[in-house]
C-alpha cells in the first residue's frame, strides 16, 4: 500500500479471496467501502486470484464504483486476462464502467 496516487492520497490495494457469490459479495462490498472511506483517492478491487465471481460479486463491484463517484475517488478493477472473472467481466459490460487492468501493479499506476 506505499503507492500514493497524483493527489498524494494513499491507493489501497484490497485482495479479494478466491470465490465471491451471494454469501460473500456483502463482505466484498465493505473491504472496498472501508479502503475508500479511509481517504485513499484510488482503491484497486484485486481480483487476480478469484476464480469465481457471480453476479452478486459483480454487482457489489458496481454499487462500490457508484460510491467512489460519489466521493470524488476512483474504483480500479485488477483481472487476470482470459479467466473466468475476465469473461464475467466482459460479458456483464463493467469494462465500460469501470476501468479493468490485467494486475494489480498496473491499476495501481493507471
Amino acid at each position: 500500500m506505499g503507492t500514493r496516487a497524483a493527489n498524494g492520497h494513499p491507493v489501497i490495494i484490497v485482495a479479494f479471496p478466491p470465490e465471491i457469490d451471494a454469501t460473500s459479495a456483502g463482505r466484498a462490498y465493505d473491504k472496498l467501502s472501508w479502503a475508500l472511506a479511509s481517504g485513499a483517492s484510488v482503491v484497486v478491487a484485486d481480483l487476480t486470484a478469484t476464480r469465481f465471481c457471480d453476479s452478486a460479486g459483480i454487482r457489489c463491484m458496481v454499487m462500490a464504483h457508484n460510491r467512489a463517484v460519489a466521493i470524488g475517488a476512483q474504483l480500479r478493477l485488477a483481472v487476470s486476462p482470459g479467466g473466468p472473472v475476465a469473461q464475467a467481466v466482459e460479458l456483464m459490460g463493467v469494462g465500460q464502467l469501470l476501468a479493468v487492468y490485467a494486475t494489480a501493479n498496473d491499476a495501481t499506476a493507471g
